[in-house]
Formats: C-alpha cells, sequence, structure tokens
C-alpha cells in the first residue's frame, strides 16, 4: 500500500479498498462519509478521496452496528462518535438495549396470556350461562367482550372489518355475536398487538389458526419472536466489539 504523507505514516487506503471488504460499492463509501459515518477523507493534490485504517475500522463499526440498532440508529451513534459526542452515542445504544429489553417482555406477556388462553376460554363457557351480557347462545356480546378485553367496541369492529374476528349477527336484534372462535380470535388479535404485531402482519396468522383449528402457529410465531430477540441480542453484542475496537483506534 502507499504511505499518504500527510496521514502520520499510517497506510492510504482507496475508496475501493473499503468497499471490497464489505462487498459494498465505491459510491456507498462515499456516501457513508458524506452522511459523517466515516470521518471526513483525506485529498490527493489531484482531489481524489484518501481514507486510513481508522475509516476502515470506522466502516467495520457502523456495518456491525447496523443488525441491532437498525440503519437510522447506526448512523446516528457513529456521527455522534465522530464529532466527539461519544456520551451521546452510549445513550443511543443503551436505547436500543432498553427496547430489547422491552420486546422480551412483552414476548413474556405473550406466552403468559397464551398459556392462560384455553383455561380461561374453559372458564368463561362455564360462566357465560350466569352473566349478563350473554346471548342465549352462550357466546357473547360485543360489550362485555371489549371490556374484557380492556379495549373499546370500536377496536374489535376495526378488528371485524380487517377480517380478524368473525362474530355473527343475532337476527332477532342484529347485535354482534361472538361465538367460541370469534372469542378466541379476540384474544389471539389482542395479545398480538400487544406484541408489536401490525394488522397485516396478524391476519395471516388469524388464518392459520382458523385452518389448524388450534393455537400452534401461534406457537411457532412466539418461536420465531424468540428467535429474531435472541439475534438482535447477539447482535448488539457483535456491534458494541467493532465499536470500542472503534473507539480504541480513535484514541
Amino acid at each position: 500500500m502507499e504511505q499518504n504523507p500527510q496521514s502520520g505514516g499510517r497506510a492510504r487506503l482507496r475508496p475501493v479498498d473499503l468497499a471490497r471488504e464489505h462487498g459494498l460499492s465505491t459510491q456507498a463509501v462515499r456516501n457513508y462519509e458524506e452522511a459523517g459515518i466515516l470521518p471526513a477523507a483525506g485529498r490527493t493534490a489531484h482531489g481524489y478521496r484518501t481514507y486510513t485504517p481508522l475509516h476502515a475500522s470506522a466502516l467495520r463499526a457502523f456495518l456491525a452496528l447496523v443488525p441491532g440498532h437498525g440503519h437510522r440508529t447506526a448512523a446516528s451513534i457513529m456521527r455522534a462518535v465522530n464529532r466527539g459526542a461519544v456520551d451521546e452515542a452510549f445513550r443511543l445504544i443503551d436505547e436500543s438495549h432498553a427496547q430489547l429489553l422491552e420486546d422480551r417482555r412483552t414476548l413474556r406477556a405473550v406466552e403468559s396470556a397464551l398459556r392462560d388462553l384455553e383455561s380461561s376460554a374453559q372458564s368463561d363457557r362455564g360462566a357465560r350461562g350466569e352473566q349478563g351480557g350473554m346471548s342465549g347462545s352462550g357466546a357473547m356480546f360485543i360489550g362485555p367482550l371489549a371490556r374484557q378485553l380492556g379495549i373499546r367496541p370500536a377496536t374489535l369492529r376495526k378488528w371485524e372489518r380487517a377480517g380478524l374476528v368473525r362474530p355473527r349477527r343475532d337476527q332477532r336484534t342484529g347485535y354482534r355475536v361472538y361465538d367460541e372462535a370469534a372469542v378466541r380470535d379476540a384474544r389471539l388479535v389482542h395479545q398480538l398487538r400487544r406484541g408489536g404485531y401490525l394488522l397485516e402482519q396478524i391476519a395471516p396468522l388469524i388464518d392459520q389458526v382458523r385452518a389448524a383449528g388450534g393455537l400452534q402457529p401461534l406457537e411457532a410465531a412466539l418461536r420465531d419472536w424468540q428467535d429474531r430477540l435472541s439475534a438482535r441480542g447477539r447482535a448488539l453484542l457483535a456491534g458494541a466489539a467493532e465499536l470500542e475496537a472503534y473507539l480504541r483506534d480513535r484514541g
């Protein structure tokens, strides 16, 4: 490699040298520099960009941060470090870890709800004949079901429009009536919404539950969720290791 007489003896790297290590384009490397993700490059007498191993270390740190923090936060972390605001970078890292912890707590809550779902449904079937707000067939009307879930009736109507819950109509009154399957679906939707799932993500899962006639697809989704959280945790560790290496290189 060439030596840059203005870089304190450190090896001088071309944009393509940084790009090649990660399978990037040279334009991507230039874009990262312009975005402040990499320190400012040096220039040759002819105006060409030159980089050093410090820039290579910064690029490795950024790319390692992305899987755990996301592109936007990873970029903000690198910009903070490069302008000397290391405490700001640490705050952003702390926020990502706090979000992961909250997601883990939510997952545990959903898993607990899943374990309770069948026993609750059985208890409800035994109690419906004794409580007000129930139809003659033992199914639930919208008000009692909404109160049981801690949501508004309008939310249940929104889920119905999205095809996630399918109440029937009482022929005499026209009221919505939620049979056992509809109550089950409403509970599943409620728990998945608490877990951060969007309605469009829930719809295929509910279809699978209906087709299978059980909760196995939901259990598989929770296992996948757990795997994704574990992968994020490892990615945060990997990103921290590369960032620490970059901080040491900066001195």
